[in-house]
């Protein structure tokens, strides 16, 4: 049974930094590649970030370029999605998922391929 649990959310004012992180269990962790999603209230969920399964490739929504970083160590089953200067649109539940196949990476963020979701954190951004 594979278990992906996000922690981390909460609330913060414009300009802030938060950091989002992800474990997993039942699933060889270094083996897949990850992804966090965003929901906000009344949208669809969009792809934010993306990470290959070793973390030598990254991918990133045009609106989070240059102040959001995901990484991955591998040593402690953790995703990390740090959020800096963080805006009012940025508010959503934050879904952390891994692609549904072990060794598969693309930087296209697409739901689709990604089988395993947390149930999600909320993040809130103050204006």
């Amino acid at each position: 049974q594979v278990q992906v649990v996000e922690h981390g959310g909460g609330l913060v004012q414009a300009g802030g930094s938060l950091r989002l992180s992800c474990t997993t269990s039942g699933l060889s962790f270094d083996n897949y590649a990850m992804g966090w999603f965003r929901q906000a209230p009344g949208k669809e969920r969009e792809g934010v970030s993306g990470i290959s399964l070793g973390g030598s490739k990254t991918v990133y929504a045009d609106s989070v370029k240059g102040r959001f970083t995901i990484s991955k160590d591998n040593a402690k089953n953790t995703l990390y999605l740090q959020m800096n200067s963080l805006k009012p649109e940025d508010t959503a539940m934050y879904y952390c998922a891994a692609r549904s196949y072990a060794g598969t990476w693309s930087y296209r963020l697409d739901e689709a391929d990604f089988a395993y979701w947390g149930q999600g954190t909320q993040v809130t951004v103050s204006s």
